[in-house]
């Protein structure tokens, strides 16, 4: 029951539901859910020691701001580990990769044009995960899961139809390089990708400042 709590609360703290700088007690988010407040305590802990919650004792819990070098350093651990799984799937590029990557971006396209960002990025997450699960190493996108809430938190305030469209457009330049069996390419294209993040904090900063600490 916690870990279902913590995946909810958790994914609530993502896509802004819960803002930085919110205050929520164990109360409210045990009724929001539907459970009693042990489940609900033992999720407060996990997402504070993940860095999403502060909790102050006799004092209202509050949803973190949003840490910049948090953000920083959940984009190196991602780079660091993707970068080496689309270098070795473009080395080795399974029969089917093409098609498998291609109806994914497919189905971003779909959802970009929808304007639904939520299932963008559900999609999205599900298209680099697929990549790491291509050449079975679907733990280690875990790994980057268990440590990218900041950098989670930037993209989803950034993720409008237009930048979308244009990670559509940098998915399509890593596909096209996997199924050349292009590694330099893929590395380049991948490492450009994910470098994007850096561009997209300092907007957000810009646009939101008060939910940065």
């Amino acid at each position: 029951m916690a870990l279902r709590v913590v995946g909810a609360l958790r994914d609530d703290i993502v896509t802004m539901a819960l803002r930085p700088g919110d205050v929520i007690s164990e109360s409210d988010i045990a009724g929001r859910y539907g459970v009693s407040r042990q489940p609900v305590r033992e999720a407060f802990i996990r997402l504070a020691q993940q860095g999403l919650l502060l909790i102050r004792p006799k004092r209202a819990t509050v949803v973190k701001k949003i840490s910049p070098e948090g953000v920083r350093q959940s984009r190196f651990i991602r780079e660091s580990i993707e970068v080496e799984i689309i270098r070795r799937l473009a080395g080795h590029p399974s029969a089917d990769a093409g098609t498998v990557l291609g109806e994914l971006i497919a189905e971003q396209e779909a959802a970009s044009n929808a304007n639904d960002s939520r299932r963008f990025h559900t999609l999205d997450e599900l298209f680099h995960r697929t990549l790491a699960r291509l050449i079975g190493v679907e733990y280690a996108w875990q790994l980057i899961d268990d440590h990218k809430m900041q950098l989670d938190r930037v993209r989803y305030l950034t993720l409008g139809s237009s930048s979308s469209k244009l990670a559509i457009s940098e998915h399509r330049t890593i596909v096209a390089a996997v199924t050349a069996g292009d590694v330099a390419g893929a590395e380049v294209a991948m490492r450009a990708h994910l470098a994007r993040a850096e561009v997209l904090l300092s907007q957000t900063i810009a646009a939101h400042p008060d939910y940065f600490e």
